[in-house]
Order: C-alpha cells, then structure tokens, then sequence
C-alpha cells in the first residue's frame, strides 16, 4: 500500500465509526480557503472508483487559460455541511421534480437510494445488481434522469454497464401502488453501446430544456483516444448524443445538426469529447457545461450556449484543453474551445458540476461550480458581461467528489465517493 492512498481509507474509516454512532447532526466542514493549488497532495483513485483515469504521456505546448477572476468571485467562499452518509459508492444524484422533495442517489454497484426528510429509505428506490458490471474502476450504475413528466408517467433512465461491459440506457416505471419503490421489471432498453475498453464509459444522461434526452459518452478507454472515435463521425464513442425517448427505443430529433447527414451519426450532438465526467443545464438560461477529463496535464470546461443549432467539436484529441495533444502546433480551426481549464498541478480528474440558482445563498447565483475528484478543489466560473471567463478557487472540500447534484429548489449538493457521504454546498 503506498501511503498515498491513507487519506482515502481514513476517510472510509471514519465514515465507518460515525455511521456506528448514528447520524450526526448537520455540520460544515472548514473550507482551507488559504492553500494554493500547486501545494496540494493528490489522494490515489481508489480502484473501485467510477471515475476516469489520467495517464501522463504528451508534451502540450503552454498556453494562457483563465482570466483574472472578478474581485466578487475571487472573494467568495463556499463550505460543506454533511447531509447523510453510510452510501455505497456514490455515483449520481438527482431529483423527480415531482414536488416531494425527495432525492436519489446513485450507487456503483446497481442501486439508487432515497432520501426523504434527512433519513435514506430502504429497501432501495431500484435494484439491478445483478445486471451490472461494476468490477472496474469506471464502470457501474453511473447516471439517472427522470423524465420531465415523470409525475404523471413515472418514467425514469439510467445509464449502466452490463455484465459484458457495454453501456446500457434504459428505461424504468415506478410502482404504481409505491412511490418509493420502482419496478426492476418494468425495464425497456433503449440503447446498447458497444465499450472496447473498460474505461472512459461517460456515463451521465440529462434532460434538457427540450426534452430530449441527451447522453454523454466517452471515447472507448485506453490512452490518447487509442481507438480514434473523437472525431470517428460514425461511433457513438466520444460524443455529446441527443435523443427522443418518447418513441421507443428512441428516435431521432428532426433538428438534430447531423439528422440527415449520412456521414455522421445522427444522435450525435457533439463530438470530440474525451470523457464527459458529468454535465448540465442552467436551470434559468438552458447553457449547457461539460465537463471533459483530460488525458495528460489538462481538466477543461466546455460551454454551449443555449440556442445552440448543436454540432460543436471540442477538439479532443486533436486538443487537450486549450493546449494541441501530443503535437507542437495543430489547427483550431472549425473547433469550440473550452471557458476554464486547470492542469494536473491542481488534481487529475474534473468532477462537473451546475450553476447555482437557489434561493438560500445569493452570492452564488450565477456560479457554475465544478471539483477535482483526487485533489477536492472547489472552483467557480461565471460569465463577465464582455464575454470573458472569470474562474476561483472557493474552496478545498476534503473529500473525493464522484459528483454534484440539485435539488428541486436549485440548492447544490455534492458526494464523496471514498467516503460515502452526501454534503450540501453552503455559503457559511
């Protein structure tokens, strides 16, 4: 055991011990607001971990990334307040928006939790241990989304490894005589995507504004996009893709920007995408954030501003970041650019997160809030009014961050994979 990986099984230690005590009352945690990124200690990436992976092996040329942050930005300061914890492996979380307040967390292994009230309900909401493959580190149940009717249909989607390490979409009913329990027998498969390889799945799939439903894929595993789908117009693999779900198993939106283009796919959105660790929409504006886990020194945010006709290459792996990949110069024409990036200095894994439009802390209204799966930095970015990206540091969480949720009130939540817990993001 290298002691790198003691911080992680301290975390899992402690976990264990308070979960024997009971639940402990709500409590921030102390933001270590004053220690530079280029100071801090990466804990090793558990190997049970649904996250992507970085290898260290191109020499990208050094470039400008980020603007000066706004002295409001740079200024504030975000802590978390622990909400529950004894989860397994926490992937995802998500709400019904059906007026219960209600919230669902994913696990790796096959299983989605409530939460209702402060107290995690069992059994759990569905079960499908036995159709998923969770044995590698980037694999598992790894993304949930319920439908935008869902108070009136029932219907929610998950994305999934299979037993053969494919990527699995499906759709599930709840009970209808319970609102708390699904039917693990209502599945309706809606897409099978072959994996080559058992990393970089993606694994996130959102609603959009329009209600299409949209499927974050990544490029097949292996290093510097070993199997060439990025750009590969004909795979499904390193994609932004965009589907109607409300015909089975699914059909093809007649704005799609490739709809009938024979060339390319027509689910596909956007393309040149690495390994979109987690994305979504502002609420309020319908801009799409996505974040891409780079390969070799670079994390980067991509944006697509809502109206967007869809069609955007993000460069991958022609770029990593705003960097060219394993080449001294490279042509950006044609390509869409990312609105932050940080490099390994600062963490090796981007965890995306959402832009704050709750109610209990102004300050963060307008704030798109993204981590570091190794290292727990917190940074905001935010549009300035000439166009500019203005991206801080707000905070060191401790903790190894698998993903962000939202409740229905637009309040942020974050989960701690290592740790099994779930906080939510205060402004103390």
């Amino acid at each position: 055991m290298s002691y790198k990986s003691l911080p992680v099984l301290l975390i899992a230690l402690m976990t264990t011990l308070l979960g024997a005590c009971g639940t402990p009352q709500p409590q921030p945690i102390p933001t270590q607001v004053t220690i530079p990124p280029a100071t801090i200690m990466p804990s090793a990436t558990p190997s049970t971990a649904a996250i992507p992976t970085t290898t260290q092996e191109a020499n990208p040329s050094s470039e400008p990334t980020i603007t000066q942050p706004a002295p409001e930005l740079a200024a504030l300061r975000v802590e978390l307040m622990l909400v529950t914890e004894g989860l397994a492996m926490p992937t995802g979380l998500a709400n019904a928006d059906d007026g219960s307040g209600r919230l669902f967390i994913v696990e790796k292994r096959g299983t989605i939790r409530i939460l209702r009230d402060g107290t995690l309900l069992d059994p759990p909401f569905l079960n499908i241990t036995s159709r998923v493959g969770s044995s590698a580190s980037e694999q598992g149940l790894l993304g949930l989304a319920f439908h935008p009717n869902y108070a009136s249909n029932g219907f929610f989607f998950v994305n999934y490894t299979n037993r053969q390490g494919n990527t699995v979409i499906s759709r599930f009913s709840v009970s209808p005589t319970d609102p708390n329990r699904a039917e693990p027998d209502s599945e309706v498969i809606v897409l099978v995507i072959d994996q080559p390889a058992r990393n970089h799945n993606g694994g996130n799939l959102v609603f959009g504004p329009d209600g299409y439903l949209y499927i974050g894929m990544g490029d097949g595993g292996g290093a510097g996009d070993t199997f060439g789908n990025g750009q590969n117009r004909q795979s499904l693999l390193g994609k932004m893709l965009r589907v109607n779900v409300d015909e089975l198993p699914y059909a093809i939106p007649p704005d799609n920007p490739f709809a009938v283009v024979s060339s390319t796919r027509p689910e596909i959105w956007a393309l040149g995408l690495r390994n979109p660790w987690r994305f979504s929409f502002d609420r309020l504006t319908g801009d799409l954030y996505i974040a891409d886990v780079g390969q070799n020194i670079y994390e980067e945010i991509n944006f697509q501003p809502a109206g967007s006709d869809g069609g955007e290459n993000y460069g991958w792996p022609i770029m990593e970041g705003f960097h060219c990949y394993g080449r001294g110069s490279c042509s950006v024409e044609g390509l869409t650019l990312p609105v932050a990036e940080y490099d390994h200095s600062a963490g090796c894994s981007v965890t995306g997160g959402y832009v704050y439009r709750g109610q209990q802390f102004p300050a963060l209204n307008g704030v798109y809030l993204f981590s570091d799966y190794c290292t727990g930095t917190l940074w905001g970015t935010t549009q300035a009014a000439n166009g500019s990206w203005e991206t801080a540091v707000l905070g060191q969480t401790g903790i190894n961050p698998s993903s962000f949720g939202e409740d229905e009130a637009g309040e942020l939540y974050i989960l701690d994979l290592a740790g099994g817990a779930l906080y939510q993001i205060i402004v103390p």
